[in-house]
């Protein structure tokens, strides 16, 4: 017995060890650097930030490499995978394509669930990114359906989608969106709107069934990560989000870099109309015009600046107010073009002091005005993907912060890592008591059988519990030793030893997916069919 126990000991030990140099090798990972090209680099073609790259090759080898083999039986766990499009990957004529509103983000993520290989989901589309997530039975299948379901919600055919795609793995994957989260990955460094749009995800994904344990253990991870990002350092501190950057680049703009040398007009009253207003104003300009579809929500916005005087106008008077408009923002809901070239083309040009020149500053995704609009003589648009100019500029100032936040994103990975690998036990918990008591029932009828039918119904009672209380002894110290709360990374590393010591050692480990996961996808191939 001595002799068994120190070669269990030994194995656990080196178990342990493997398992640590495991570790080691995840945490020199390269983090997820989704950086901003510049204005130049980004007109000559649309290119993938480096490590965006390196992740999504290897996990393109990991495709091509495995071809004809068993790809169920290398995947001992599902993998959580996150595809889409930014910003810094693709123009705003293709992410407006895959914008999906927060309304119908409950459906698309029953639509994606209904895939056999994907068991959650989850969709953040915002005006510079489209990204899916999802936790995936079969990593290989899991992304193929993933880049089925955005072709033909998009209409956009897979050969011109994959060029612009990222695709990332558990740790990749997860990395990326809390440094998403944190402000890391955006376009303004540290802007705000986005931890918000990461809560919003979170919140609707209470009521959405396909939104499971692993993606709100994610999600809410994250938004713990963005918190602490925006509160521990500087990276926030001043104008940062994409509303400020509009501001900053259309004062640039302007001739004599003044406000109140324009006459200005806001499209929509929601929240990045908030955000212009505020930014304008504290840039000095004392009157705008507000163009919206009711009437109430525009009053609402003009009452939280008295200091600003306002002009309100509904949306039936829309080329009447750019007519006599000289700086026109778009930042509305709308998910059709407002403006169009032939709608102004005939409007007299702008005055003097803005260079004869109309502009229009169109932060809507999707667009809300027309690029052909850049064919006339007296007028032209400016979009999301223009404001790089602007946030080039703030980059360094920031960089220093950001730094700090790779530390706090650092732990906050280890965290949701530690919290994910405890749920690995999870299942050996389940198939160490049913092996345990198969072998208890079956041990207990043979005995039942050979003592014949001279017992009553109290003695084999007896008899039974007695089986049931020997093995719960037996199995408490195993149990004891696979239950752990995930909050200690160590911890957790030491309980996965033992996991798999336990598998080892009762034959638990199994080869394929599990019974209930081989129903699943069945159950959902058939209900396709």
């Amino acid at each position: 017995m001595q002799s068994v126990l120190a070669l269990t000991q030994q194995q656990a030990a080196l178990r342990r060890s493997q398992t640590a140099a495991r570790t080691s090798r995840r945490r020199q990972c390269a983090w997820v650097q989704c950086r901003a090209v510049s204005t130049a680099a980004a007109e000559a073609s649309v290119k993938l930030p480096a490590t965006h790259l390196q992740a999504s090759a290897a996990a393109l080898q990991q495709l091509q490499a495995t071809k004809g083999v068993n790809r169920y039986a290398m995947e001992k766990k599902s993998s959580i995978i996150a595809i889409g499009l930014t910003i810094h990957n693709a123009p705003v004529e293709l992410r407006e394509k895959l914008a999906v509103p927060e309304a119908e983000w409950p459906r698309a993520i029953e639509e994606l669930c209904s895939y056999p290989h994907i068991e959650e989901a989850a969709v953040l589309s915002t005006c510079n990114r489209m990204e899916i997530y999802v936790v995936g039975l079969s990593f290989h299948r899991g992304v193929r359906e993933v880049e089925e379901w955005m072709s033909r919600a998009s209409g956009v055919p897979l050969d011109e989608l994959r060029p612009h795609l990222f695709l990332l793995r558990d740790r990749d994957a997860t990395s990326h969106l809390l440094r998403v989260s944190g402000g890391l990955d955006s376009l303004v460094m540290g802007e705000g709107q986005i931890l918000a749009q990461v809560k919003q995800v979170h919140k609707v994904g209470q009521n959405s069934p396909g939104f499971g344990r692993h993606l709100n253990g994610l999600f809410k991870q994250a938004v713990t990560a963005g918190k602490r990002v925006r509160s521990e350092t500087s990276i926030s501190s001043g104008a940062v989000s994409v509303s400020s950057a509009a501001a900053e680049l259309a004062q640039l703009k302007l001739p004599t870099h003044d406000y109140n040398d324009a006459k200005v007009l806001i499209i929509g009253a929601g929240k990045m109309s908030k955000l212009l207003v505020k930014h304008m104003h504290s840039k000095g300009c004392k009157r705008m015009t507000i163009l919206n579809r009711s009437m109430p929500r525009a009053e609402a916005l003009a009452e939280e600046f008295p200091e600003v005087h306002f002009d309100i106008h509904l949306m039936s008077d829309l080329m009447k107010c750019v007519e006599s408009h000289d700086l026109i923002f778009a930042a509305s809901g709308s998910e059709e073009l407002l403006v169009h070239a032939a709608d102004i083309a005939n409007m007299p040009p702008a005055h003097d002091l803005v260079g004869n020149q109309r502009r229009f500053v169109d932060i809507s995704v999707p667009r809300n005005i027309a690029s052909d609009v850049n064919t006339l003589p007296n007028a032209i648009v400016y979009n999301v993907d223009d404001l790089k100019e602007v946030v080039s500029a703030n980059k360094e100032a920031r960089a220093a912060a950001a730094a700090e936040a790779e530390i706090l994103l650092a732990d906050e990975q280890l965290a949701f890592e530690a919290w994910r690998d405890s749920l690995e036990t999870v299942p050996t918990i389940k198939a160490l008591r049913g092996k345990a008591e198969s072998i208890r029932a079956g041990e207990l009828e043979k005995t039942l059988h050979k003592l014949g039918d001279g017992l009553t119904n109290k003695q084999k009672k007896v008899i039974e519990e007695l089986s049931k209380g020997i093995v719960n002894k037996l199995l408490h110290g195993p149990m004891t030793a696979l239950r752990c709360d995930g909050a200690d990374p160590s911890a957790v590393t030491e309980t996965l030893a033992n996991m798999e010591a336990l598998e080892r050692m009762f034959g638990l480990a199994e080869d394929d997916l599990s019974p209930a996961q081989v129903q699943k996808v069945a159950a959902k191939a058939g209900g396709q069919r």
